[in-house]
C-alpha cells in the first residue's frame, strides 16, 4: 500500500506573498448548497482574476527552458492558424451519418477519442455568455506515459504543453472539416480557459468518470490525457454517459491522495455548488503546482493511467459488479 510522503509539503514565503485574500475554494463554491455556474479561477487573463499575480509568478519560473519555449510556440502557432470560411452548401447527411463522419474526421485530425454532447449553460463560467452552438464535440489526446511518470519535471511540463497543442490542432482540424461541410464550428483547447469548462461535458459525452484527484478517468487512458473541443451547429446525436466503476474504485483507493505532496486530495466527496463530488483543495494544490513548475503526480500514479492496465481494471470491476448484483 502507498504511504503519504512526510512531512506534508509547505509553500515558500515568496509565493505566498502573491496569494490573494480570497480563498480559491470559496471561488469554486465549496460548501455551497445551491447549484450555480462555475466561476473563473486561474487559467484566465491574469488581470481579470484574484490569482493573476500567482499565474504571472508561475510563468516567470518556467520561462527559461528552450524546449518548453519551443512547445509553447508550437501551441501558439496552432492557436493562431486561421479557420477556413463556412461553405455555402451544407452536406446532405442525416444526423446519425454525420455524427459517424465527425468521429472519423476527428480521428484523422489527431484525436485519440471523441464524444458528442449537448452544450449546456451550466458549463459556462459566471459572467460569460453561453456560446450560440447547440453541440460540443469533446476530444481526448493521450500523453506519453514515460514522460508523465517523471512528474513534476520539465519533461512532463513539456509533454503536457505539447499535448495541449496537439488537442488544439485536432480541434481546429475538425472545425475546418465541419466548416467545409457547410456547418459553423469553433475549436477550443487549453490550458487557458475559454468561456466554459471541459470536464463536465466530457463526462456527459461518455469519455470517462470524475476521479478522486478531481480530473477524469478514461477507461483506456486513465488520467493520462488532455481535452479539447469543437462547438458546432451541425445536427449531431449525443453519446451516452458511461460508468465503468472508476468512481467506486476511487472510494477504496488512496494511491493519488497518498502521493500528493501538499495533501490536497480529499478522502471523501465534498459539497461543491450543490453537488457531492470529488474535489481537490485548490489552496493546497495550486502552490505546489506553481513551485514544482506544474505537477500531474496524481494523474501519473493513478492505477488506470498505466498503459494496458485501464482495460483490465474495467473488466475486473465489471466482473465484481456482476458478482455483487448476482
Amino acid at each position: 500500500m502507498s504511504r503519504r510522503r512526510t512531512p506534508v509539503w509547505t509553500p515558500s514565503d515568496d509565493q505566498m506573498g502573491h496569494w490573494p485574500a480570497l480563498s480559491g475554494n470559496a471561488i469554486n463554491g465549496v460548501g455551497e448548497h445551491a447549484p450555480r455556474r462555475p466561476s473563473p479561477i486561474y487559467w484566465r487573463p491574469p488581470e481579470t482574476i484574484p490569482h493573476g499575480p500567482l499565474q504571472r509568478w508561475f510563468y516567470q519560473r518556467t520561462g527559461d527552458d528552450p524546449t518548453l519555449a519551443e512547445a509553447r510556440q508550437e501551441r501558439q502557432r496552432a492557436i493562431d492558424e486561421p479557420l477556413i470560411p463556412v461553405a455555402a452548401d451544407k452536406a446532405d447527411m442525416a444526423a446519425e451519418s454525420l455524427t459517424g463522419a465527425v468521429k472519423r474526421a476527428a480521428a484523422e485530425c489527431g484525436a485519440d477519442d471523441v464524444g458528442v454532447t449537448a452544450m449546456r449553460a451550466d458549463y459556462v463560467f459566471q459572467g460569460d455568455d453561453p456560446p450560440n452552438y447547440p453541440w460540443m464535440i469533446v476530444i481526448a489526446v493521450e500523453q506519453d506515459y514515460e514522460a508523465m511518470k517523471q512528474a513534476p519535471s520539465m519533461r512532463s511540463l513539456v509533454e503536457i504543453t505539447r499535448q495541449y497543442g496537439r488537442g488544439i490542432r485536432a480541434a481546429k482540424g475538425l472545425a475546418n472539416w465541419l466548416r467545409g461541410q457547410g456547418y459553423d464550428a469553433f475549436p477550443y483547447g487549453g490550458p487557458m480557459a475559454g468561456s466554459f469548462v471541459l470536464i463536465p461535458p466530457a463526462i456527459e459525452a461518455g469519455l470517462g468518470e470524475l476521479g478522486k484527484h478531481g480530473s477524469m478517468i478514461h477507461r483506456k487512458f486513465g488520467s493520462n490525457f488532455r481535452l479539447a473541443c469543437v462547438l458546432t451547429d451541425a445536427p449531431l446525436i449525443a453519446d451516452a454517459r458511461q460508468t465503468f466503476g472508476a468512481d467506486d474504485f476511487c472510494l477504496h483507493c488512496r494511491v493519488c491522495s497518498d502521493a500528493c505532496p501538499p495533501a490536497a486530495i480529499l478522502p471523501e466527496k465534498t459539497l461543491v455548488r450543490g453537488e457531492q463530488r470529488w474535489y481537490v483543495d485548490f489552496d493546497k494544490c495550486l502552490p505546489y503546482f506553481n513551485e514544482a513548475m506544474s505537477c500531474a503526480i496524481c494523474l501519473a500514479v493513478c492505477p488506470f493511467s498505466r498503459p494496458g492496465v485501464g482495460d483490465n481494471l474495467v473488466m475486473k470491476l465489471a466482473t465484481r459488479r456482476a458478482r455483487d448484483e448476482g
